[in-house]
């Protein structure tokens, strides 16, 4: 037996379960042929083997192993049993790429079945599961909505485009879009002069809801901004408005947590070992699942023996930082389990921007000007 593998065998294995929707409508095969900018295109797992080839060596100087186990629920029902077998194999750390309402159910469940867990989400943008409907088993890799708006009403702001014609679509993802863009726009000074609904439809009756010159015929506006969480309108809406204006939000000028042409902080290393690997671009919720198990190593790393509740304390007390290639060390806000980071403003050929953008201050850390700050947070869940 070679030393290597003599090592190897001697390794305690630590089990990450990546728990998923089987029929989640973002992986449908038509949802992934349209690839609409910011939206999934694969599944997250990818990311996630890769992070555990990363971090295999510093953990094997500490004893440990990483395991991934794929979870793919049937649909809700299905989660008491799927919480039962990872109890019987002795999990605890979970990341979780599921919509709001089941990620809430499986972070209400959890700790309890499994006499403890650590939910990482990635690739929820809820600000709710950060505040009202929050927990403190919870780490949130993928940035918030209220995060999003903020970086691009930061980088708005320091261009002086500060009158803002928002369009927003009827579905419920959209009303939210729109909610956070307007405390965005109230915290850096920008004007909305109009929110106006865009609708796609077969319907004559509501042509007028689609035709995209009609909705931002006034000049007054320096960009317009689309709320649109399923992509369809946002696609055809830049270079479609009657004025030559900028459009941001779900196209054209976007807040993004990763971005495949990101040229700094050895981001063009991680972008192409993932291409290489993968066979597509890395997005967004492929890079968090990947700092989610770089996230459950620095702790293990830290301490393997230490109970899933004192990770999570050393965690969210900001003892313990993540590299995510995108600068500075990363750490989690002690009040809702966010990872502050940086956020990558561009558009689908590049980046123009970083938030916070130069200038913005704020009296402790200034990546807590993304987002909802200790004062504001409506959480009262601490681990």
């Amino acid at each position: 037996m070679t030393a290597g593998v003599a090592c190897a065998a001697t390794l305690q294995p630590v089990t990450v379960a990546v728990v998923s929707l089987a029929g989640d409508p973002r992986y449908a095969p038509k949802q992934l042929e349209r690839a609409y900018p910011e939206h999934p295109a694969g599944r997250v797992l990818d990311a996630a083997r890769m992070a555990v080839d990363d971090t295999a060596l510093a953990l094997q100087e500490v004893g440990v192993a990483l395991v991934l186990r794929d979870v793919q629920l049937a649909d809700a029902q299905a989660l008491p049993k799927a919480l039962a077998e990872l109890k019987s194999a002795r999990v605890q750390h979970i990341i979780a790429d599921l919509p709001p309402e089941l990620l809430r159910a499986l972070v209400q469940q959890a700790p309890t079945v499994l006499n403890g867990a650590m939910v990482l989400n990635v690739s929820s943008d809820s600000d709710a599961l950060r505040n009202e409907a929050c927990s403190g088993s919870m780490l949130h890799i993928y940035p918030s909505r209220q995060m999003l708006t903020d970086s691009l009403a930061q980088y708005l702001a320091a261009r002086n485009w500060r009158k803002v014609l928002l369009l927003q679509g009827p579905l419920p993802g959209d009303q939210l879009q729109a909610a956070a863009m307007n405390v965005s726009a109230r915290r850096y000074g920008l004007k909305i002069l109009q929110t106006k609904p865009f609708k796609l439809s077969g319907d004559p009756r509501d042509r007028d809801l689609f035709n995209t010159r009609l909705l931002t015929n006034e000049r007054d506006h320096d960009v317009v901004a689309v709320m649109d969480s399923h992509g369809e309108f946002a696609r055809i809406l830049p270079y479609a408005t009657q004025w030559p204006r900028p459009v941001m939000g779900s196209n054209g000028l976007m807040a993004m947590a990763w971005h495949p042409q990101w040229e700094r902080h050895g981001g063009p290393q991680i972008s192409r070992r993932f291409q290489k690997q993968v066979k597509r671009p890395m997005q967004s919720q492929d890079w968090a699942s990947w700092v989610a198990v770089k996230a459950v190593a620095a702790a293990m790393g830290e301490n393997p023996k230490a109970a899933i509740s004192q990770q999570l304390k050393q965690l969210r007390a900001g003892e313990l930082f993540v590299d995510g290639n995108k600068g500075p060390r990363l750490s989690f806000r002690s009040w809702d389990g966010q990872l502050r980071q940086p956020i990558l403003i561009g558009h689908g050929d590049g980046i123009v921007g970083l938030a916070p953008l130069e200038g913005v201050l704020h009296p402790t850390e200034v990546m807590d000007t993304l987002g909802t700050d200790e004062k504001e947070s409506k959480c009262q869940m601490r681990p």
